[in-house]
């Protein structure tokens, strides 16, 4: 990971933790769970811990369908729970100078790892079940309505659920799909015991989600499977970048698998940005490969606040003292559309990616000038017919063009080029990447998964293949995550450079999975020679060959091996 990620390792390893719920062995009946999920210590000194709040909705009085989507409380007290309810939280020796070095056999016999000793499980007690409302909100504007019946979220299973039921039953639904589904966007607030021993060492630090661009690094740090086998799955981690936002709900692509619900999610340099919400989700039984968090921030201020109104002043403190200063352009920024602005300097070509309307087709595109969009000829196949370009930026309005050039089905290439009836202004234009390096970072940008909702979702991942024919790049293959809606988006180096156009993912046609982190681009270096000839004189001469590829390029594209000869006649 590196000296890049030094403090983010040491905060995330030092907050994650492992919290189990199980009722207690009553008379003539057996004991419910366990049930686990990963959690972040917030105080060690005070013994505060924030997890997910499926593990206690099997013990609440009401059910757990007291906690389904739509108008309800925002908060609940450790009333609201079952007497028999039973808290455990196990947490790591974390990294660090106070991190001891020994043996991590402790819980295993024999010994399965050499790693530091995880902490015996110490008993917690619920101290409060809190939702943030904008949480809530903002994913009732992007998961609601029409839309809502394609959307799954795991709740501990590899597969998704089964398919929705009728409308008419929806507080049912949420119950009966499990209690971490019916808990989606609340967590729990825990006092364990056995934590004061551990105080020393630097205090948690919340960063403010509102301050991170799309594509920023993240670091989850949970536990894979919860209290299964601590010894190994404890405070895994995960990497990857900050996919899209709305408000405090935030999406990454870093892999995060069922049992990481509750775990924190750490900025750069060590900061808690947000707490997993749902750790996989698919849309329209389509593994979509994205993550669902909660701004901590967000979330611990709503907690702070829950905890006042239950008289519980002494933590509502802490948590305040926690928190990153409350700003008014801080709490603005979180509501607010995505803000190019706040994009590093050289991740300013990602501004370049637009949305591309064909009649009641849409998907991606790249401006590479002023009036100049490439896209997918699947996005805008038809020539002369008009499109609408809808640029990233929010300030910037959309404007008409015209498809001037489109590849022909038969073409390997799938590409089109649009010309548009004014400039688009405040919108970079990104340079051009000369050379491919297989294994670095890239990025993806693009409008899959939530279209023109929140604007664009960047993904990443590494450059895994450069297919070439003759020397020469004809195909890319990325593990970003592509999804529905990406098509024609932009592919770029770590630093802002266009690699290319995406053009598919990956379908197994045998059972219809359909795979994100397989995917596959066209090079600019195929295109750059036709776009400049159209760029200086208007002609298509150069565009029109896109359509006349050799027989080898024609095989790499229908995903078979190039021969290294042709083959001779037997004749």
């Amino acid at each position: 990971m590196g000296q890049r990620w030094g403090p983010a390792l040491a905060a995330g390893e030092r907050a994650g933790c492992v919290v189990s719920a199980r009722g207690a062995e009553r008379p003539g009946a057996q004991a419910e769970g366990p049930w686990s999920c990963s959690g972040v210590l917030l105080s060690r000194r005070a013994g505060l811990v924030l997890c997910h709040g499926g593990i206690v909705a099997p013990f609440l009085r009401a059910g757990a369908g007291a906690l389904q989507p739509g108008a309800g409380p925002t908060f609940l007290g450790a009333d609201s729970c079952r007497d028999d309810l039973r808290l455990h939280v196990q947490w790591g020796p974390g990294r660090g100078p106070e991190a001891r070095a020994g043996a991590r056999g402790a819980l295993c016999t024999p010994p399965c790892s050499a790693q530091p000793a995880a902490h015996a499980p110490a008993r917690a007690r619920l101290l409060l079940l809190v939702c943030c409302p904008a949480f809530r909100a903002s994913f009732a504007r992007l998961f609601g309505g029409e839309t809502a019946e394609q959307w799954r979220f795991a709740g501990g299973g590899p597969e998704p659920p089964a398919p929705p039921p009728e409308p008419e039953d929806e507080a049912g639904a949420w119950a009966d799909e499990g209690p971490l589904l019916a808990a989606l966007g609340w967590f729990a607030l825990l006092s364990a015991e056995g934590c004061a021993e551990a105080a020393a060492g630097p205090r948690l630090s919340v960063g403010p989600a509102a301050s991170l661009s799309k594509g920023a690094p993240l670091l989850a740090c949970g536990s894979p499977f919860g209290a299964f086998c601590p010894d190994i799955f404890l405070n895994s981690l995960s990497r990857g970048v900050l996919s899209n936002a709305a408000g405090p709900l935030l999406l990454t692509d870093a892999r995060c698998l069922p049992g990481t619900e509750g775990a924190g999610v750490f900025s750069s340099d060590g900061a808690l940005v947000a707490l997993v919400a749902a750790p996989l989700c698919w849309r329209a039984r389509e593994w979509v490969g994205l993550s669902l968090l909660c701004a901590a921030d967000a979330l611990l201020r709503a907690a702070a606040h829950a905890l006042g109104r239950l008289g519980r002043r002494a933590e509502a403190r802490l948590l305040a003292a926690l928190l990153p200063p409350d700003d008014g352009d801080a709490a603005a920024a979180a509501a607010a559309p995505w803000n190019p602005s706040l994009l590093p300097e050289h991740e300013a070509a990602w501004v370049s990616a637009v949305l591309v309307e064909c009649g009641s087709v849409w998907g991606s595109g790249v401006v590479l000038a002023p009036r100049l969009v490439l896209t997918c000829r699947h996005v805008a196949p038809q020539e002369a017919k008009r499109v609408l370009v809808r640029p990233a930026a929010p300030k910037s309005s959309p404007v008409w063009g015209k498809v001037v050039f489109a590849t022909q089905d038969t073409s390997p290439y799938d590409v089109a080029v649009v010309k548009l009836e004014e400039d688009l202004r405040g919108v970079p234009f990104p340079d051009l990447a000369s050379h491919f390096h297989e294994g670095e970072d890239v990025r993806v940008v693009g409008f899959g998964a939530f279209g023109q909702a929140c604007g664009p979702s960047v993904t990443s991942g590494i450059l895994s293949a450069v297919v070439k024919v003759n020397d020469s790049p004809v195909m890319l293959q990325t593990t970003c995550a592509v999804h529905g809606g990406s098509s024609g988006g932009p592919l770029f180096t770590d630093s802002g450079e266009l690699l290319g156009i995406v053009t598919s993912n990956t379908r197994d046609n045998s059972t219809g999975a359909t795979y994100p982190h397989l995917n596959f681009s066209i090079p600019m270096a195929v295109l750059e020679p036709a776009l400049d000839q159209y760029r200086r004189t208007g002609a298509l001469q150069l565009l029109r060959e896109l359509d006349r590829p050799s027989e080898q390029v024609r095989v790499v594209w229908r995903l078979q091996r190039v021969q290294a000869e042709p083959p001779r006649s037997k004749l």
